[in-house]
C-alpha cells in the first residue's frame, strides 16, 4: 500500500475510543441457537468487507489513480448503482450524512468510471483474499463458490436496492471472484433489510448510530469522523433519542431501546433468511463449514471492532 493511502485509510478509521490497537477476539461467545441468516452473515460479511480494509484492496484503488481512503469507497460500493449523483446514495447507504456523500459524489466520476471502478473493486478482493485461499483445495473453493452463488441467486430483490444493482452483475467466472461477489450480493441484500427495519423503527441515519454507541459501540467520535454528521446533527439525534425514551439522561441506552435493538436484529434476520430456506439445512451447514475458515483469515484484515457491528468470526465459542 501507498504511504498516501496507508495515512488516509489509518485517518478514515482512527478516532477517540477506537480501540483497534488493543482489541482481541472475544472468547467463550454463545454462538448456540443462531438462525441461519445470522450464523451466515457472521461468515460471508468479514469476506466481502476486505474490500475496504486489505492492502491489496485500497491498493488496486491508488493503482487506479483515487488517491484517498474515501474516494475508493464510494467508487467501489456505488459503482453497480451507475453514474449516480450523491441523492440516490445518501438513501441506499442510509448511515452517511448527506454532506460527506456530496463531496465525493458526482465529481468522482470525472476521475473513474463506474465501469472501471467494478473491475477495480473485484481486482482487489481477488488480490486481498488470494493468500487466504491458498491452503484451500480447488474443489472445495469450488463448491464454496457455488454455492454462495446458488444463495445470491435466489434473492428476492424488490425495495432491495444496493442488493438488486449488485445481483444484476455478470458473474466472474474464476471460483475466487464469484464467491466474492457473492458475498457483496449477499451482504448489500441484507444491508438494505436492515435499512427497512430501521426506516420502520423510526430511526433516521445519526439516530442509528447514537443508538448503537449508547449500547456498546465504539464512540460517538469515530462515527462522527467515518459518517460526516456534525456535533449539532449527533446532539440533535441523542436528543430524539432520549424523548422516546431509548436514551437515559446520562445517554446510555434504556431497556427500550435494548429490546428494541434485539428485535430489529430478529428483523433483519428474517428479511435476510429467503436464500438459507431456499439452500436447506445441509447446504447451509456445508458452506458454513467451507466458509468458517476463510472468514476467520479475512478477520485478521479488518478494523475491530468492526463499523459494520458484525461479531468477530475469530470469536471463541462458548463450551
Amino acid at each position: 500500500m501507498g504511504e498516501a493511502n496507508r495515512a488516509s485509510t489509518a485517518a478514515a478509521y482512527t478516532a477517540p475510543g477506537y480501540t483497534a490497537a488493543t482489541y482481541t477476539a472475544p472468547a467463550n461467545v454463545d454462538q448456540a441457537g443462531l438462525s441461519p441468516a445470522q450464523r451466515m452473515w457472521r461468515l460471508f460479511e468479514p469476506v466481502h468487507a476486505v474490500t475496504y480494509f486489505a492492502p491489496a484492496s485500497v491498493t488496486a484503488w491508488e493503482d487506479a489513480g483515487l488517491r484517498g481512503y474515501w474516494r475508493g469507497y464510494f467508487a467501489g460500493r456505488a459503482s453497480p448503482l451507475g453514474r449516480v449523483e450523491a441523492g440516490p446514495v445518501v438513501g441506499a447507504f442510509f448511515g452517511f450524512a448527506p454532506a460527506m456523500v456530496g463531496r465525493a459524489l458526482p465529481e468522482l466520476w470525472t476521475r473513474i468510471a463506474p465501469e472501471k471502478a467494478l473491475v477495480v473493486r473485484l481486482d482487489g478482493a481477488r488480490a486481498a483474499l488470494g493468500p487466504l485461499v491458498a491452503g484451500i483445495a480447488p474443489d472445495d473453493l469450488a463448491e464454496l463458490a457455488s454455492l454462495l452463488r446458488s444463495a445470491a441467486e435466489q434473492l428476492p430483490v424488490g425495495g432491495r436496492v444496493l442488493g438488486a444493482a449488485n445481483a444484476a452483475l455478470p458473474w466472474p467466472d474464476d471460483p475466487l471472484g464469484a464467491l466474492w461477489q457473492a458475498a457483496t450480493v449477499l451482504r448489500e441484500h441484507r444491508g438494505d433489510g436492515h435499512i427497512t427495519a430501521l426506516v420502520a423503527a423510526g430511526l433516521d441515519g445519526p439516530e442509528s448510530l447514537a443508538w448503537r454507541v449508547a449500547r456498546g459501540g465504539v464512540d460517538r467520535a469515530f462515527y462522527q469522523q467515518i459518517r460526516g454528521w456534525t456535533d449539532t446533527e449527533w446532539d440533535a439525534a441523542a436528543s430524539r433519542l432520549r424523548a422516546r425514551g431509548w436514551l437515559d439522561a446520562s445517554g446510555a441506552a434504556t431497556e427500550a431501546a435494548r429490546t428494541a435493538a434485539h428485535d430489529l436484529e430478529a428483523t433483519t434476520d428474517r428479511l435476510a433468511s429467503a436464500p438459507w430456506q431456499a439452500l436447506g439445512p445441509a447446504a447451509v451447514d456445508r458452506a458454513a463449514t467451507l466458509l468458517t475458515p476463510l472468514a476467520r483469515a479475512a478477520a485478521d484484515l479488518l478494523m475491530w471492532p468492526n463499523p459494520v457491528g458484525v461479531p468477530d468470526p475469530r470469536a471463541t465459542p462458548a463450551r
